[in-house]
């Protein structure tokens, strides 16, 4: 028995993905007649059909999906081994695939980036930025090494997902200057349902900390007056800038706007008490990683630098 080759099984994917002989072999930059040639060697080897042909159409029979998946599965490995061979070379070359959410991607993350970057020049960095729920999925598949996020793990990920503490930052409430709560300080914390609000989307990392933090001081989500939700906390900030409501952001992100007096900072307590602490919500940066997937060393020496 000759056995199949990875050869063969890169042409069954793309068969498989395009469902169309001539567009694989377009993908592959092969002939028509080739591609043809590694699916008949499979069928006749192993004594299956892979493909139902109908008319001028294929559509994958049972054996051809548990093809399918256990393929992807071998190259996908075969991807990783090669990859960790490459990095033995004291990581001079090789590919870091992170993920990161929006705000700790465009704020937190680019100087851990920078310094990776000048300790290891020949590695390239190929950062993917989403949500959290996004990015927590994505580091679950495989398709990031690592993922920097803020907020809650979905329970359903905690059995795949290791996770820990990176950094941390904090949420400030913030309103622009044509807002009432501009001239003021401090709030008590029953005041925060007597304005509008401009949300995140409900599965960014910044919108599950706020909601935690305002249902621990006896406030429910659907008792805010929410008026906008938006998918970008930079979108958040400048609506919020001209003057449309209240926001909770992330302290990063704002820093320059609060030293220009563009937005203003206030404060909550849960007491009339002048001298009452505030109330916080700060967020941990959380660093995710699969359980049981092979991990490059570039992603560990990764991981040693964001801990140093």
């Amino acid at each position: 028995m000759a056995g199949m080759t990875l050869e063969q099984l890169r042409i069954f994917l793309a068969v498989s993905h395009h469902l169309h002989f001539t567009r694989a072999a377009e993908s592959l930059y092969i002939t028509q007649p080739a591609v043809s040639a590694a699916i008949q060697n499979l069928e006749a080897e192993y004594c299956v059909k892979l493909f139902h042909r109908i008319g001028r159409r294929i559509e994958l029979t049972t054996a051809g999906k548990l093809l399918q998946v256990e393929a992807q599965k071998v190259l996908d490995q075969v991807a990783l081994t090669e990859r960790g061979l490459r990095e033995l070379n004291n990581l001079q070359r090789g590919e870091l695939k992170l993920g990161s959410s929006l705000t700790i991607g465009n704020y937190w993350l680019p100087a851990k980036i920078s310094r990776f970057k000048r300790k290891y020049p020949g590695i390239s960095v190929n950062c993917t930025l989403a949500n959290a729920k996004e990015i927590c999925e994505g580091t679950a598949t495989g398709l990031f090494d690592l993922g920097l996020v803020t907020g809650d793990l979905d329970p359903a990920l905690q059995t795949t997902l290791e996770q820990e503490a990176v950094g941390s930052d904090r949420l400030q409430i913030v309103v622009g200057r044509s807002h009432p709560w501009f001239e003021r300080s401090r709030l008590h914390v029953k005041q925060l349902t007597q304005t509008s609000w401009i949300m995140r989307e409900s599965g960014s990392g910044t919108q599950q900390m706020f909601e935690q933090a305002i249902k621990r001081w006896g406030i429910e989500p659907s008792d805010l007056d929410v008026i906008l939700v938006l998918s970008s906390s930079e979108m958040v900030k400048a609506m919020v800038e001209s003057g449309v409501g209240a926001a909770a952001i992330p302290e990063l992100m704002v820093q320059k706007e609060l030293q220009l007096s563009t937005l203003r900072a206030v404060s909550v307590t849960n007491s009339r008490k002048a001298s009452s602490a505030a109330l916080e919500i700060v967020q941990p940066v959380w660093k995710l990683k699969h359980r049981q997937r092979f991990q490059t060393q570039l992603a560990i020496a990764f991981e040693q630098m964001l801990m140093s």
